[in-house]
């Protein structure tokens, strides 16, 4: 009865062992997460400027800084995707709108966090 309980005992490290592979471990994606710095930043002073960047003469609320973007993110967002016939759409002096990508970069920058670095 002892040899049945040692080979039962044995098989079970067996199986358990058998199962511990390493090339079988979860393994995470990390996303860069965007921010203000690395991506939105260049996008608002080459789409925003002048009207939105004091040091070109620009009289509206400045977006050249990450305090005034995190604030306003959502109604950049709203004003970016209307149609150019709309009023309030932005950016003003153009008549197209931006790109879906960059609409889209805004969109990320708000749902990873508003992160400034």
């Amino acid at each position: 009865m002892k040899k049945v309980y040692v080979l039962l005992a044995f098989s079970v490290c067996v199986v358990v062992l058998a199962n511990c592979n390493p090339s079988k471990s979860a393994t995470a994606t990390v996303t860069a997460k965007t921010t203000y710095e690395a991506h939105l930043a260049p996008v608002i002073m080459s789409n925003c400027a002048p009207c939105h960047i004091p040091s070109k003469g620009g009289n509206k609320k400045a977006y050249d800084n990450f305090a005034n973007v995190k604030t306003d993110i959502d109604e950049m967002i709203r004003r970016i995707e209307l149609n150019p016939d709309e009023k309030g759409f932005m950016p003003f002096r153009k008549k197209e709108k931006l790109p879906d990508s960059t609409i889209a970069l805004f969109k990320k920058f708000r749902d990873d966090g508003s992160l400034e670095r």
